[in-house]
């Protein structure tokens, strides 16, 4: 029988982690449109609301129910704004391991954000979930993924040579596809202990303790 994530929501200091809703659908869209965005992942552009029913509604839900993976919304606790979005995939339930993404809107790049509810899911799948690997893939030139990595405790192991394609856009919009590579980061239950530290060192954040 195939497992499969609960629907569930975590709590940190500053945010919220829960299932996607339709409400999400605009500020889904205009995260989506961002450059970056459109440069380190694989998601239409230009990226309209229909594309961001369509996830929230049938493409989170069916990754869900098959045991694929798990979409969180990742909003500010106190504005409930949507903030971002945490990505489970390519879930492995005899190994216990799954893939992880993030994207963060950019007005709220700079935040800590991205390490806060990276860490955050991690600390449930290992403690709640008894996960025990979490995979990452950034692309080469996609440092700001990498220090994310780098922050909550990931360990590079390696390089796929020419295992992705990342887009730039020129000036008249136009997207040009460019072949890559991927570095591969992952992290295990022991990495946490030394990333909650280091943070929290920073003025960062301390609980993870609150899901359901």
């Amino acid at each position: 029988m195939t497992s499969t994530f609960p629907n569930i929501s975590i709590s940190t200091e500053r945010l919220v982690l829960r299932p996607l809703d339709e409400d999400d659908v605009p500020a889904l869209a205009e995260m989506m449109n961002d450059e970056q965005v459109g440069a380190w992942t694989g998601v239409p552009q230009p990226y309209n609301e229909a594309h961001a029913r369509r996830w929230i509604t049938h493409d989170a839900l069916a990754e869900r129910i098959a045991g694929r993976g798990l979409d969180l919304a990742v909003t500010e606790f106190l504005t409930q704004r949507l903030v971002g979005v945490v990505q489970l995939a390519r879930t492995n339930w005899h190994v216990r391991a799954t893939e992880m993404s993030y994207i963060i809107a950019p007005w709220a790049r700079g935040e800590g954000y991205a390490c806060e509810a990276a860490l955050a899911t991690a600390h449930w799948l290992f403690g709640d979930q008894k996960f025990e690997r979490v995979e990452l893939r950034t692309a080469a030139d996609n440092t700001a993924s990498q220090q994310v990595a780098q922050k909550i405790g990931c360990i590079s192991e390696g390089v796929l040579r020419n295992a992705c394609i990342v887009r730039h856009r020129a000036e008249d919009g136009t997207w040009t596809e460019v072949r890559s590579d991927y570095i591969v980061w992952s992290l295990l239950p022991e990495d946490l202990e030394g990333a909650d530290e280091e943070l929290a060192d920073t003025g960062g954040f301390t609980s993870y303790s609150d899901w359901n």
